[in-house]
């Protein structure tokens, strides 16, 4: 049902709309005039909107500047490649006076989710040495973390014993990383759509997805507050779980939504847990 051919290597949605616009330069490039950028480094930024994944650059009008033509001109071009290229991935327009508008597609945004599932959290750029990890901690807002994180690890196990989702981690390493599943997760409805469309659950993917963005594809420069990110993404679980169901009537009556909902709480937990270890320098407990 997904492909994970979409993913490759990079687990950053980010990474991948950064690596097709590069794509879509150099084709370009060879039906126009060399434009060239300075250090190659192409404008990108996720747009702050919680109903869904949308990355806007500002390409058309860099090189619009530097090189004295169109702004749309160009940015039609782009986009044109960029629809022949990956619509199944990305919805792509532009936008007056020639921002290009990347959203993510909901089949697209379903594999990434499933990929992340089914095994841990990879990160490909280096992590930091025990020096260079926060070590001052706000007590209560790494408490707030720490209990996140042990909230997701304990409804899992519960989820797990009830039948209602499979771990293939083996019960005597539970307590040792992340779990995850092999089963695929229905996340698309009957219509293509996602299935997770409550404004927490939408919350909580966007949260998702800026986390896993500045942990593989951070922005050069920047130095990124670890803490705050993980509290960013713990509040955004805490409103997703006191406003969706996942027992109860949920069980019952709407079985595929209970398990995409069990599939978000997996992410979450294998996401904090690399925040907390990797970045933080803390314990992820499974347990408090």
């Amino acid at each position: 049902m997904y492909d994970n051919r979409l993913i490759s290597k990079n687990t950053a949605i980010k990474q991948l709309v950064y690596g097709y616009l590069l794509t879509a330069l150099d084709a370009y490039d060879q039906c126009r005039e060399k434009l060239h950028l300075q250090n190659r480094k192409i404008p990108l930024h996720r747009a702050r909107d919680s109903e869904r994944v949308l990355y806007i650059s500002g390409l058309a009008l860099q090189l619009a500047k530097s090189h004295n033509q169109d702004a749309l001109e160009i940015g039609r071009a782009i986009v044109n490649h960029l629809s022949d290229t990956c619509g199944e991935t990305l919805n792509v327009q532009i936008v007056p006076p020639g921002w290009i508008h990347l959203e993510v597609s909901h089949f697209f945004l379903a594999t990434w989710l499933q990929n992340l599932v089914v095994k841990k959290i990879y990160i490909s750029t280096p992590l930091e040495n025990e020096k260079s990890r926060e070590k001052l901690h706000n007590p209560s807002r790494l408490f707030a973390i720490q209990y996140a994180h042990a909230r997701c690890y304990s409804l899992i196990l519960l989820a797990h014993r009830e039948g209602l989702i499979q771990l293939h981690t083996p019960s005597d390493q539970y307590q040792l990383g992340s779990l995850a599943t092999t089963a695929s997760i229905p996340w698309l409805n009957s219509d293509a759509k996602l299935r997770l469309n409550h404004p927490a659950e939408s919350r909580l993917i966007a949260e998702l997805v800026k986390t896993v963005d500045e942990l593989e594809f951070p922005d050069h420069g920047d130095r990124i507050n670890w803490e705050k990110v993980g509290l960013d993404l713990s509040q955004a679980f805490e409103d997703f779980w006191c406003q969706c169901r996942i027992w109860g009537a949920v069980k019952t009556a709407l079985p595929e939504l209970t398990q995409a909902r069990l599939g978000l709480l997996m992410i979450t937990q294998s996401v904090l847990r690399f925040l907390l270890v990797n970045k933080l320098g803390a314990i992820a407990p499974w347990e408090l």
